[in-house]
Parts: structure tokens; sequence; C-alpha cells
């Protein structure tokens, strides 16, 4: 299982609940996150008329398609249940939420998953607080490792 995961997320949000979604895709896109060509960068779900969907995740054209090509930037559709639907939509009406996307992979049925997390934004001095934390921890293993 191929896993492709949004490190800029991590740093960016505090996560607050995860989901688990399918994702509709063409042919050509498929083919594209199997060979490791998309990046996260500015993506995020938004809910349209009762549905999901994930805005600005880029995954580059597939060389080998020919006419059959794909929009790279084209708003894909994600596959939730309506209770799960609902759930998302309450928490994200709250001030400073979103919808994130952690994480793309490949199942073992060859099918694409989505792994979504509400998420609240990161002030500065958060962020910073985080980065010294993993410092510290990252110190202390070399200690213990040298020790």
């Amino acid at each position: 299982m191929r896993v492709f995961r949004n490190r800029k997320a991590a740093h960016n949000f505090f996560f607050i609940q995860d989901f688990e979604a399918g994702i509709v895709l063409k042919g050509t896109e498929i083919k594209s996150i199997r060979a490791g060509k998309l990046s996260f960068k500015d993506s995020y779900g938004k809910i349209e008329d009762g549905e999901i969907w994930l805005i600005n995740l880029h995954i580059s054209s597939y060389e080998h398609c020919g006419a059959f090509d794909h929009d790279p930037e084209r708003k894909r559709k994600l596959l939730l249940n309506k209770r799960e639907i609902r759930k998302i939509k309450q928490n994200i009406e709250e001030k400073g939420m979103t919808l994130v996307p952690k994480e793309i992979y490949i199942n073992d049925k060859g099918l694409a998953k989505v792994k979504l997390a509400i998420a609240k934004g990161k002030r500065n001095y958060d962020k910073r607080e985080t980065l010294r934390k993993k410092d510290e921890m990252r110190d202390l293993q070399r200690k213990l490792k040298d020790y």
C-alpha cells in the first residue's frame, strides 16, 4: 500500500477528527497517483449541495495518456455517508475550522482513499511550540541512542 502524506498540514493545523473517504477519479488520474505525481499544496475540502468536494489537489498529467488527459486542478468528489457529511458540516460551521486532506493511499483492492481531518489553524506561536517540542524529542532520542 503506497501512502502520500500532506506533511504541511500537520505543521499548519491541529487535527480534531479524522474521516476516510473514497475519491472519484478518472483513469489517467489514478495512474498519476500510482506514479506519485500529486501535490497537496493549498488543498482543502468544501461542502456544496450536500456533497463534499476536494479543491486544489494537483494531480499531474499522465505522460502516456494521449487525447484522454485530465485537468490537473479540477475539483474531485469525495464519497462519504450522509451521516458523516452532516457531522462534518456541523463541525466546519464553527469559526476557524476547515476540512484538510491528510493523506491519499491506494488500498488492497486498488481503490484510492483520502484521509481527511477536521482541523483548526495554528497560530505562529503554536507552530514554534510544536517545532521546539520536536527538537527536544530529537535531542532526547540522540542522547538515549548514545547512552
